[in-house]
């Protein structure tokens, strides 16, 4: 019985310890995402940023050089 018991109690560590790990991986994979997300829309919005200028600029070309 106390083996039974010892073996449960090896277990339970166990997943505690798993548990704990994949929350801190999982904190850390959330940061990473929310910084790629962050990184993602500073390029969008510099793409938006060029593209309105060479509209701007293609505008700006007289009508024989387009």
């Amino acid at each position: 019985m106390q083996s039974e018991l010892d073996a449960l109690d090896q277990k339970l560590a166990h997943l505690v310890q798993l548990t704990q790990r994949l929350r801190a991986e999982n904190l850390q994979l959330r940061q990473e995402v929310a910084a790629a997300v962050s990184q993602q829309r500073k390029c969008q919005d510099k793409i938006d940023q060029t593209s309105q200028r060479l509209e701007k600029l293609l505008t700006q070309l007289p009508k024989d050089a387009q």
